[in-house]
């Protein structure tokens, strides 16, 4: 006698639940991964399926990066190359693997609100596959902006975001060490650095002109505002708003700290040429489009024009931590 949909999606559930079961009470699963009997590939596809119902399991996730690791392991990667399609090159196999990630982490966290435990997977895999390159960190900013878009309420994802911005900012200000670093070296070994110092600079500029991180982090705020007016009333969009302009406002001040450097203004022999007014400099951002006036603007437009009650006490609240956070 044929089984019912009701039957059918129980015995589902009932299987599933055992493959979750099994992630978190077998210890031989991963005896026999380091054997040889089990396919990782395979294990890292039963881990899909149990998340499909279990979303948030942090067993599953726990022992998800365990194989991953195993797989990117450079002596495991040799004896793989048979299986699936862990069949071409190295990085071809760790590209694949990152992307199989980011689509099982975004599944999991639409399937469950505010699922801390996918979005938290999602950045390891950046971490420890994806090396956080300005590529890849590039990409994730482009291919969760849709998502974050359907789910304006759910901060796990914008922290996510978040979490790509400091990435950029940060890899940039490696960047820019590494840059003074062999300028130092260049100056001792001009002969010996020639070569090293064209290929290096060839490089920082093309990623430089591929980032441009004052037009990302004004996009950002761009994609807050559309936000905001389309969908008022959610606390979510003014608290990743507020967290842009603080990277925003640190980058610009960052920037002009350098430029103080470069005409003299930094002194650090001397006390007394620390004056007030250099302090006000070192304080206050690069006074263009992005500054503190956009926001107030911003902000008046929001309370001139809204009638949602939460909309209007975001707006406020957000305006006091400006004039808190900018001692204006």
């Amino acid at each position: 006698m044929a089984e019912s949909p009701e039957e059918v999606a129980v015995l589902v559930q009932r299987v599933v639940k055992d493959i979750r079961n099994a992630f978190q009470r077998n210890p031989h699963m991963k005896e026999l991964i380091l054997s040889g009997t089990l396919n990782p590939l395979k294990d890292l596809h039963l881990g899909k399926l149990a998340l499909t119902k279990f979303p948030k399991s942090p067993e599953t996730w726990i022992h998800r990066r365990w194989v991953l690791q195993q797989l990117i392991q450079e002596n495991s990667l040799p004896s793989l190359v048979t299986k699936g399609n862990l069949g071409a090159a190295p990085l071809e196999r760790i590209h694949r693997l990152v992307q199989e990630e980011m689509n099982v982490c975004s599944e999991a966290a639409g399937r469950y609100p505010s699922n801390y435990n996918a979005w938290s997977h999602r950045i390891w895999v950046l971490q420890r596959l994806g090396k956080l390159t300005v590529k890849v960190l590039l990409d994730e900013l482009a291919s969760t902006k849709y998502w974050v878009s359907m789910h304006v309420s759910d901060h796990s994802g914008f922290h996510y975001r978040q979490f790509l911005l400091k990435s950029l900012i940060g890899r940039t200000v490696t960047d820019n060490n590494v840059l003074v670093q062999n300028q130092m070296v260049n100056e001792q070994n001009p002969s010996l650095q020639m070569e090293k110092e064209s290929a290096g600079a060839e490089a920082a500029c093309a990623e430089e002109q591929s980032l441009d991180l004052p037009h990302r982090l004004e996009e950002e705020l761009e994609l807050c505002t559309e936000l905001i007016d389309t969908y008022p009333g959610h606390e979510t969009l003014w608290c990743h708003r507020r967290c842009v302009f603080y990277l925003q406002y640190h980058l610009s001040t960052s920037h002009m700290a350098q430029a103080m450097d470069v005409d003299g203004l930094n002194e650090s022999g001397s006390k007394q040429g620390y004056t007030q007014e250099t302090k006000r400099l070192k304080r206050a951002p690069m006074q263009d489009s992005l500054g503190p006036e956009m926001e107030y603007r911003f902000i008046d437009k929001v309370l001139s024009t809204c009638r949602d009650a939460d909309q209007t006490r975001f707006a406020t609240a957000y305006r006091k931590w400006l004039v808190t956070f900018l001692g204006q």
